[in-house]
């Protein structure tokens, strides 16, 4: 396995220049994390092994991205574990760990207040967007540079940050950058929980609270068949019940356009627990037959 920081990437050991014995960038699958990785990491990174077989090269970035944290947010308390990411990456046959510095992704421009960002457009000031502004301009600005880095033509992205994919999917679509975004399923703990790099903020008692969340998902699945306003209204009484009040709870279309009356849809709930703010989703079919 190779650990690349910020040597340039024309040089011998840069990502742009494969190993001699592996194939062409067409068999690069890649995986950008922000590091303190879990088992949705690792389902991630076997997904995109899978992808492209034993011959193929995986690369994983790891890279706390700072402009997409607002003021007051967790970024300096951001879980931060490259060695134990590494481990992961070795057990999980990765051939490249990308770990670069601020300065690696962003050059000379990092700190520099003009620097040119991606516009998430009106779908990425909503729901997260409207609760972290310029949030989705850093994600998209940095998946950009990590893609034009990387220059991979896979990648995969959990489906945990449903609305992130999903402006993911859409600015390579716009911005017609060459590469196959791939969603993946979220992993869960024994009690529905999606694994998340900030559930080891959660102390025993907020942990347990937590658990709330895909119960209330799953009320909205069970409540779809009878439309928009019963998921709403089981969900908050999930919520309620745990002492919980959630940042949003709302419904689109399963490309984050308005929801159905009836059809496909995506659930979307944010949810502070403590000083640890969990985002959680699922699919339902609204106006559908009822879940038993």
């Amino acid at each position: 396995m190779k650990l690349i920081h910020d040597e340039p990437l024309d040089s011998p050991r840069s990502l742009a220049a494969p190993r001699a014995s592996s194939a062409s960038h067409a068999s690069r699958a890649f995986v950008p994390t922000m590091g303190a990785l879990h088992d949705g990491h690792r389902a991630l990174i076997r997904q995109a092994r899978g992808a492209v077989g034993p011959s193929g090269e995986v690369v994983v970035s790891i890279f706390v991205n700072p402009t997409q944290f607002g003021a007051g947010e967790d970024f300096d308390s951001y879980p931060r574990d490259l060695e134990g990411d590494l481990r992961i990456c070795e057990d999980e046959g990765v051939d490249i760990v990308y770990a670069p510095s601020a300065r690696g992704v962003y050059g000379e421009a990092a700190d520099h207040a003009n620097r040119i960002t991606v516009d998430p457009g009106p779908l990425g000031r909503e729901w997260e967007g409207a609760h972290r502004p310029g949030h989705f301009a850093g994600v998209l600005t940095v998946v950009s540079i990590l893609l034009n880095q990387v220059r991979p033509s896979i990648a995969f992205f959990g489906e945990k940050d449903y609305q992130q994919l999903e402006l993911v999917r859409r600015m390579c679509r716009d911005l017609s950058i060459d590469v196959q975004i791939v969603g993946v399923p979220t992993v869960r703990d024994h009690d529905g929980l999606a694994l998340s790099s900030r559930n080891v903020n959660l102390d025993p008692d907020q942990r347990r609270a937590a658990a709330a969340i895909p119960r209330a998902l799953e009320a909205g699945q069970h409540a779809a068949a009878d439309g928009s306003a019963a998921v709403l209204e089981a969900v908050d009484a999930v919520f309620a019940e745990a002492g919980l009040t959630p940042d949003y709870r709302a419904l689109c279309a399963p490309d984050l356009g308005r929801a159905p009356e009836r059809g496909a849809a995506r659930l979307l709930v944010a949810v502070p627990v403590g000083r640890t703010r969990l985002i959680d989703n699922c699919p339902l079919e609204l106006g559908g037959a009822h879940v038993r």
